[in-house]
């Protein structure tokens, strides 16, 4: 049985040895790839498009989401306790409560009430006070902040990839499908990943096998060796969140493709979202401040742009600043009828210091090749 964390608090960057070896990542080529979508299924707030060509350098990442087996040994070599541990609560989904968190819960988020907040949650009880992960110790580790992940990093010697990083690798050399194995969300009559089934938020069928998390190797894996990038858990990426800057920046360097678009947020700001997002993000989206994304639910003004150029955007890391990190590759709670992001060109963001069930990570490192223009 894995053991529960110990009660003293380690600094974030306390210096540890990182781990003897990380045999599970897989080399991703990198290369120039066409970034975003211009597809009807996009959801304008969110920031998909416009479609734009931009570079990565190879890169080397994990082929699964890190797991409660590897997040605990991280634990154990440090100390290290999570913001939701020093918090006292996460959100958890409110299917996956056990009785004793549901009695217990004191709030839900008002846009999201499927979110709720449960003291006691957090990565190693993660349904709840009376919950562990006994039987779940290679599923993705869950109810991790922006921060904990950092802290996690700097141990291991590694990092999060980049918002691009993470769509050139999630795309497996595949040009514009909507998914990791192409267009066709159950191809051959086969459950590709782990999503909703069913009445979101409600009745899940559970046809693919899962009520909660998968195992973080289930399912078969893209063209790149890497598996369930998309749905199962949302995966934090390094940059800022921006449904804006990737269109400016391609538009500046020439990188478009085709009519691009610049989504603004109808509500003008109105509603809390400083203007930079629309609808919201309930799957992924319950955060500290007690919203679930911008929650005007308007639809994005948008501003058409021009024919695209020759240029390419080099190593897109995302805006300076910000307020939410990038999440990519959507849940287990994702549905057609909510929240259509288990695609590879779809987008949500968090607060840094947020935690819930359904969101996890993996880790990249530089990889051979990467230090070339």
């Amino acid at each position: 049985m894995l053991p529960e964390p110990p009660q003293a608090a380690a600094p974030p960057d306390r210096p540890a040895a990182p781990l003897p070896a990380r045999d599970g990542m897989v080399r991703v080529p990198g290369g120039t790839f066409l970034m975003g979508t211009d597809s009807p299924d996009a959801i304008p707030g969110d920031g998909e498009g416009p479609v734009r060509a931009v570079r990565v350098r190879p890169f080397l990442m994990d082929r699964g989401a890190v797991t409660n087996r590897q997040f605990a040994a991280f634990v154990q070599a440090t100390g290290y306790r999570t913001d939701a541990e020093r918090y006292g609560w996460s959100f958890v989904f409110h299917l996956l409560l056990t009785p004793r968190a549901a009695a217990a819960a004191q709030a839900r988020v008002a846009q999201t009430p499927w979110w709720w907040r449960v003291e006691g949650a957090c990565w190693y009880r993660p349904d709840g006070p009376d919950s562990s992960i006994r039987n779940r110790r290679d599923h993705p580790v869950t109810h991790v902040s922006w921060n904990d992940v950092q802290a996690y990093c700097r141990w291991a010697g590694v990092r999060l990839p980049t918002e691009a990083e993470w769509e050139c690798a999630a795309r497996g050399g595949l040009e514009q499908c909507t998914y990791p194995w192409g267009d066709e969300l159950t191809a051959g009559g086969e459950h590709r990943c782990n999503i909703w089934q069913g009445e979101f938020p409600h009745l899940n069928t559970a046809e693919d096998g899962y009520l909660g998390t998968a195992p973080a190797l289930a399912f078969p894996p893209n063209a790149f060796g890497l598996y369930q990038m998309v749905g199962n858990v949302w995966e934090w990426c390094a940059d800022w969140f921006s449904p804006s800057w990737h269109a400016d920046e391609a538009a500046r360097v020439g990188a478009l493709r085709g009519a691009g678009v610049r989504p603004a947020c109808a509500c003008g700001g109105a509603e809390g979202c400083g203007g930079e997002g629309t609808a919201e993000r309930g799957c992924g989206g319950a955060n500290r401040t007690g919203a679930g994304g911008c929650g005007c639910g308007r639809a994005g003004d948008g501003a058409a742009g021009g024919p695209g150029g020759a240029g390419v955007l080099d190593q897109p890391a995302g805006p300076a600043t910000g307020t939410a990190r990038v999440m990519r590759g959507g849940s287990h709670l994702c549905h057609r009828s909510y929240c259509h992001r288990y695609r590879v060109s779809a987008r949500s963001s968090n607060t840094p210091d947020s935690s819930t069930g359904n969101l996890g990570f993996r880790c990249v490192r530089d990889g051979e090749g990467s230090e070339a223009p």
